[in-house]
């Protein structure tokens, strides 16, 4: 029996900082040795969620969403893109147990009160409100319930705040009139949120009033968070980090787990204790000469370690060292110009560094954070064990502002893929999805089916299509109705 964790956040296209405390939570359980395998996956950054059960062997796997409500993503998206039947799902040898989100756990309170008092040092709670700050939408009625039942607690379980009250961004009552729903001299703001993303670093502060408008992302700006207090309409306003940045919220993630359990009458399996058979793999392939992965070289040591570096940087003597699995993913994190890397299968993997990891196991987990699931998407192939998403199957599954992409033709889906696809500028996987059942990619986007011509690689392949043909998609489709309605 082999136990895994995947912890599913939201991510984003535009920089590191939505995945960050996800991807810490992760590192903080990996090290407790609870599971044989933790990993992370995220709606709008690699590894995503079709990809991910190719990271893992576990015949028991554990989904903790690292969402704050029970709202839309978690009772829609989340079991779509996961392939989820319910909270277990048996499917291919594996059992699947989907947990609440972090946000609606009971525990949540404690870290929100503690957050208000690590953010007010030695400010009487007597004389604090304490505001719990969401989005707010209408997607989904529970997206605010999660909120306004930390809010319950807090209020009934005597913390002594003077007010204690729930505001959002978009719907009443709008955190921007703080100061209408408060009368105290002291006002904490505490977001709840995961990370301290676009919403909580940077639309926030401007609906609060302590910016005039959007200021840089937190991992641009270096600005680790405002100054505190604020003085503003005769107040001292107190603004925190997001909830989900506070380290213990690894333990919230347990206690889904165990919570998940106690509910189900289940009891925590043991660890593997079998070889990994991915390990094996991939050992296998270094054994054979097979070295490099995308842009990265393999270099094996006689003591068992292994030194990845950058495989142009062959020659070049003068490398950044660095150490241990977790590096790898601040390496892979941002491009050779700087920018922050959404695509890590992209051509543009930076130069100048010397990774290394100690054995089969940490090498592993350094090349699935330098390209997701890559390991395990190979060893499925070899073993003929893959499948792939047709792009018609892929964008019909697509909703909200997306869910007319499947109306493009057939050449333009080949125009776009050939671009978006590009394995000299855009992504160096070669694509095994065709465009519908039966009917495999043709034009300029057939270069993307053939195999490459290096065989002493282990192979990047692209079993589904991601955002960046979605993106060019609805532009396209949105074209077409246009041109058809004029």
């Amino acid at each position: 029996m082999s136990l895994a964790l995947i912890i599913v956040g939201h991510g984003s296209t535009m920089n590191p900082d939505s995945s960050a405390p996800t991807h810490q939570h992760a590192d903080t359980i990996r090290a407790k040795g609870i599971f044989d395998e933790v990993v992370c996956c995220f709606w709008k950054e690699e590894p995503n969620m079709r990809e991910v059960y190719e990271m893992v062997e576990a015949e028991t796997i554990y989904i903790v969403p690292n969402f704050i409500s029970e709202g839309y993503f978690c009772q829609q998206v989340l079991p779509r893109e996961l392939s989820l039947d319910g909270p277990i799902t048996q499917r291919n040898g594996r059992t699947i147990y989907y947990c609440d989100p972090v946000g609606v756990h009971a525990n949540m309170m404690s870290l929100l009160v503690q957050r208000a008092d690590e953010v007010a040092p030695g400010v009487p709670r007597a004389e604090t409100s304490l505001i719990i700050v969401g989005h707010g939408t209408n997607l989904n009625e529970n997206s605010t319930k999660a909120i306004q039942d930390q809010v319950k607690l807090i209020r009934e379980s005597g913390q002594g705040f003077a007010s204690v009250v729930d505001a959002y961004m978009e719907e009443a009552p709008f955190v921007a009139n703080w100061h209408e729903m408060t009368q105290t001299q002291h006002v904490v703001v505490v977001p709840f949120f995961i990370a301290d993303g676009l919403h909580s670093y940077q639309d926030i502060p401007v609906l609060l009033g302590i910016e005039s408008e959007p200021g840089a992302a937190l991992s641009e700006s270096g600005n680790v968070f405002r100054q505190n207090p604020i003085a503003m309409h005769g107040r001292q306003l107190y603004y925190s980090s997001a909830i989900g940045t506070e380290a213990h919220l690894a333990e919230v993630i347990l206690d889904q787990v165990s919570d998940f359990n106690q509910r189900h009458g289940l009891v925590l399996p043991s660890r593997r204790v079998q070889p990994s058979e991915l390990e094996q793999a991939l050992e296998d392939w270094i054994d054979a000469g097979r070295r490099t992965v995308g842009q990265v070289r393999i270099t094996p040591q006689s003591d068992g370690q292994f030194i990845l570096t950058h495989m142009d940087d062959e020659t070049v003597d003068a490398l950044a060292a660095h150490r241990g699995a977790i590096a790898a993913r601040e390496i892979a994190r941002n491009s050779a110009t700087g920018g922050f890397r959404s695509l890590h299968s992209a051509p543009d993997l930076a130069r100048g560094w010397r990774l290394e990891v100690d054995g089969i196991a940490e090498l592993k987990l350094a090349l699935d954070f330098f390209y997701p699931a890559a390991v395990g998407v190979a060893a499925q192939h070899e073993r003929g064990a893959l499948g792939a998403t047709p792009l018609r199957e892929y964008l019909a599954r697509q909703t909200g502002m997306y869910r007319f992409t499947n109306n493009i033709t057939d050449d333009q889906a080949f125009e776009i893929i050939a671009k978006a696809c590009d394995g000299g500028t855009c992504c160096q996987r070669q694509i095994l999805w065709p465009l519908a059942a039966g009917q495999p990619l043709a034009g300029a986007a057939a270069a993307k089916a053939a195999p490459s011509a290096a065989d002493k690689s282990i192979p990047l392949f692209c079993v589904e299509a991601c955002p960046r043909i979605v993106g060019p998609a609805r532009q396209m489709a949105k074209k077409n109705h246009e041109a058809a309605t004029a």
